[in-house]
């Protein structure tokens, strides 16, 4: 159905409301083998839902303020299922932000990224987006990523991978200027830097939808991102159970969370790549990843000062290197403005490795 329609089609309201009567379920009968199956289901169309929803309000408010809109609003509820999960574990969750923000940045850079430039390159041989606007995330991503997960493991004022709570402080308030200040760029000072140029897509021409649908459907994309989160958190006990009895390392768990969250995001991603709307995908992608990382460590932090609990946030050697390579690659393979599937393929690649060395450490 096409964004400028006067009514939102049913499946898009039924399927959130359908969601959180699973969820209620789920949260009265725990464990049941049957709801536990309705959940991936219910996951499974909030975030078809949510895709829906954030396009008509992305197509009313317009590029970037569109995209900027889905990154946060994903992020807002991501930091508050982190944040619940870890107050009501122990000291072995303490590495959970750090896992699922470092999880977020590898399927955003080189997930989201690879799959859009793969399929838009093979669908459109040549695909071309703002440099400056990519360029300029990056920078803000690579200060953001190496001061909250590298620098941690070579400060002395607490051995390890963790920082003093003078530390996190500063860390914490780093993160939330850059992050606002990449936002007050993007949406102000040089919002041509992240606007469509060229597109083959005849619905960003369309008239945008009128404002009580539009305003219908920022409301229930908030209602299917809270449902996607709460069902994720109701089938984490699973995850962390299958991921136990497989031998896999804790860590795979913040690959399993991120990548729930990051699903309406990844799939509107690919649906503008494929019609040749990679600056949108760009937006989507690079915005995530800057808003997992400078909201997500900001909050947490506050949040783990106030109660004094030890918070990991140093990554290993393994997840360095991976983060170097990723970071080099981005920076060379989006500097110029155009890409092909060629570039699609080495982040995919890159994701490849980093998912098997979770594994297989």
């Amino acid at each position: 159905m096409p964004l400028t329609s006067n009514k939102l089609p049913a499946w898009t309201l039924w399927l959130p409301l359908a969601a959180w009567a699973i969820l209620g379920a789920g949260m009265a009968v725990p464990g049941q083998a049957l709801l536990l199956v309705l959940a991936g289901l219910a996951l499974a169309g909030s975030v078809f839902a949510a895709v829906h929803h954030a396009e008509v309000v992305a197509h009313k408010v317009g590029e970037p303020f569109g995209t900027l809109v889905l990154a946060i609003a994903v992020t807002v509820i991501e930091v508050a299922l982190i944040v619940s999960v870890m107050l009501s574990a122990g000291p072995e969750k303490a590495g959970l932000a750090r896992d699922t923000v470092f999880a977020a940045a590898m399927l955003v850079c080189n997930g989201i990224v690879g799959i859009c430039l793969l399929v838009g390159g093979l669908r459109h041989r040549e695909q071309a987006f703002q440099a400056p606007g990519a360029t300029a995330a990056l920078a803000v991503l690579a200060a953001l990523a190496v001061l909250t997960m590298v620098l941690p493991n070579y400060t002395s004022a607490i051995p390890g991978p963790m920082l003093s709570q003078s530390q996190l402080a500063f860390a914490g308030i780093a993160s939330l200027v850059l992050y606002g200040s990449f936002v007050f760029v993007q949406t102000v000072r040089h919002r041509d830097y992240f606007l469509v140029e060229g597109t083959s897509d005849e619905s960003v021409h369309a008239p945008p939808p009128p404002a009580k649908i539009a305003l219908a459907s920022g409301g229930m994309l908030l209602v299917c991102l809270v449902a996607v989160v709460g069902l994720a958190k109701l089938l984490s006990p699973t995850v962390e159970a299958a991921v136990a009895s497989a031998g896999a390392p804790p860590a795979v768990v913040g690959i399993v969370i991120a990548a729930l969250v990051l699903l309406p995001e990844g799939l509107a991603a690919l649906r503008a790549a494929r019609a040749d709307r990679l600056q949108t995908s760009m937006n989507l992608a690079l915005g995530s990843a800057l808003a997992s990382i400078g909201l997500t460590i900001p909050t947490v932090a506050a949040v783990f000062i106030a109660v004094g609990k030890p918070l990991t946030l140093g990554l290993g050697a393994t997840e360095t290197v991976l983060l170097a390579l990723t970071l080099l690659v981005s920076t060379l393979t989006l500097h110029s403005g155009r890409t092909t599937m060629l570039q699609g393929v080495v982040h995919l690649v890159i994701l490849a490795a980093y998912l098997f060395l979770s594994v297989v450490p």
